[in-house]
């Protein structure tokens, strides 16, 4: 009989931030990026790192490309389990998010071994296998180190058709978009660390951020899509305004079509919101125009970190129903249209 993992421990204890919330704010990532000295860029390289996408692209020959990506972070709950299968979902996303299908993957473990138990480790580990099972692919190596805070994550590779890639720079005007999951992983991580979060809300963040973007390796394939990315941890807004900038374009977002999670708006009213959801909106709010009417609390909403969180969709308007009809047979009720893409400059606007 396998030994029960001490609940006593509180994952999220060991850490300053979790998971997506982790991330460097995006104005200071931006900084950082622009330091860094470059390298000639090869013609097989279809996408880098020029309009922050979701992964890299190398094309292997006239039916193959290879996606290759990594994401890790810190416990956002603290059932190890739990821990694993989120930190996998997010980071197999990536290789959905460019149309791909993930082939394998690495582990990422850092974790202080002098302070967590093996068994609570070892549970981590296997909720990321799970995941793994669940999206067809191996877990065929990794990395391990001893670590102040504990980290898990994985790097994860896929194929895609070279000419089936969706980058999140191609939204032409006159598209709509459509979100996959519902927003509210961040204030959700915020009242649960503040044990204000019940058992329902604990179960919709769990179903959230563990279900995989299997949707995108079909979205590929579908006439009048144009662009794709995922929502993490620059918010709705933050990925939203990387796809007006790719394509230099305006998106204009309806602010009553966004779907939340249960719980979320009220939760967000009570206060529980991310340091991070102000580290976001001081990193590019200059560049988002709110209407009269778009308080603190759906500005919160709109920048809150998500941690795995859905695809974001810019497609022509005759794929609208199949695009929908997709994401409802893979069982994402929720996705819904949130706006439209216009001529314009590269900013995001928000409409009640």
């Amino acid at each position: 009989m396998n030994k029960p993992v001490d609940t006593s421990i509180r994952l999220t204890s060991f850490s300053h931030g979790g998971g997506c919330g982790c991330k460097i704010a995006p104005g200071v990532l931006a900084d950082i990026l622009k330091r860094s000295s470059g390298f000639p860029v090869p013609k097989e390289l279809l996408v880098g790192i020029e309009t922050s996408d979701d992964a890299a692209v190398y094309k292997l020959n006239d039916e193959q490309a290879l996606i290759a990506t990594t994401d890790f972070f810190m416990p956002i709950v603290d059932d190890p389990y739990d821990f694993g299968r989120i930190a996998a979902t997010n980071a197999i996303s990536d290789v959905y998010a460019m149309g791909g299908t993930p082939i394998m993957a690495l582990a990422l473990v850092a974790m202080p071994i002098n302070q967590l138990p093996v068994d609570v480790i070892g549970k981590i580990i296997q909720g990321g296998e799970a995941v793994c099972a669940d999206a067809g692919i191996p877990i065929a190596g990794g990395h391990t180190i001893d670590s102040v805070e504990p980290i898990y994550g994985l790097v994860v590779m896929g194929l895609v058709h070279p000419d089936k890639v969706k980058r999140n720079a191609d939204a032409r005007p006159g598209d709509v978009l459509v979100l996959g999951k519902p927003l509210g992983v961040g204030v959700l991580s915020a009242a649960l660390k503040k044990n204000a979060l019940d058992d329902a809300g604990y179960r919709a963040m769990i179903d959230n951020t563990t279900k995989l973007n299997k949707p995108g390796k079909m979205l590929s394939a579908m006439p009048g899509v144009h662009a794709l990315t995922d929502v993490t941890g620059f918010g709705l807004l933050g990925h939203t305004l990387e796809l007006a900038r790719g394509a230099r374009v305006t998106i204009e977002l309806d602010m009553k079509n966004v779907p939340l999670i249960p719980q979320v708006r009220e939760l967000a009213e009570r206060g529980f919101v991310t340091g991070a959801s102000a580290r976001n909106w001081a990193g590019y709010g200059r560049d988002v125009t709110l209407s009269a009417g778009i308080g603190p609390v759906e500005q919160a909403l709109l920048t809150d970190p998500q941690t795995s969180g859905g695809l974001l969709v810019s497609c022509d308007e005759s794929a609208l129903d199949g695009v929908l009809a997709l994401f409802r047979n893979e069982g994402f009720d929720h996705a819904a249209v949130i706006g439209r893409v216009t001529d314009g400059a590269a900013r995001v606007c928000v409409n009640v």
